[in-house]
């Protein structure tokens, strides 16, 4: 097997996983998870907010979700291992699942974005990025796509695999909204460049 191939079949088992994990832990609060495959055995890692929800009482919860992973994806000897997360502005996953529940509340898809922005850069994060797209406005509306960014966020090259991205989906009345976050962490360094803090510019500062 080329080293391409093998790179694709396991990104393609990590977003199952992740996709997976997803739907079985929602009530724990998931952000995301990390698979890495040794020859002895399958280690994944699981961000969630509520870690006492994934391994249950004894273990029992923890125990039938390997028993599930190892099933519905052939994989032999999986080792779940959970993290909390220790600043949900920082998972992407998190932030989208919230701006998709203040979408539904009515709240100002803008100020949702910008107040947003401000928070995570709080945080320290050396980048951040936000796209809304849908009728954001009102029933009447035509689609459109908000796009905030600020710091740096590659897009393309082996730097990508920086950045932490998660999505929801908000259902208000007037049709669906998607939500995309991009967020690169405090103190993750760049091969190719050296990235300070970066300052708020003042329209998020004064959101």
């Amino acid at each position: 097997m080329t080293s391409e191939k093998k790179f694709i079949e396991e990104s393609i088992v990590k977003l199952n996983i992740s996709t997976f994990m997803e739907r079985s832990l929602s009530k724990a609060g998931f952000a995301r998870v990390e698979v890495q495959r040794t020859p002895v055995l399958t280690r994944i890692t699981v961000y969630v907010l509520k870690p006492g929800r994934v391994i249950g009482r004894s273990g029992k919860t923890i125990n039938e979700l390997t028993e599930k992973i190892s099933k519905t994806f052939n994989i032999k000897n999986p080792q779940i291992n959970v993290v909390e997360i220790e600043d949900p502005m920082l998972e992407p996953m998190i932030v989208a699942k919230d701006i998709a529940y203040k979408i539904e509340k009515s709240i100002n898809a803008r100020k949702i974005l910008q107040r947003t922005l401000k928070d995570i850069l709080l945080r320290g994060a050396l980048g951040a990025e936000i796209v809304i797209s849908g009728k954001v406005a009102a029933k009447s509306a035509r689609k459109k796509k908000i796009r905030k960014s600020i710091g740096y966020i590659p897009k393309v090259g082996d730097v990508i695999k920086f950045v932490r991205e998660g999505h929801a989906t908000a259902y208000p009345k007037h049709g669906a909204i998607g939500i995309k976050v991009r967020i690169v962490p405090p103190g993750t360094k760049f091969p190719d460049r050296d990235i300070k803090k970066i300052e708020i510019p003042r329209e998020i500062s004064n959101a």
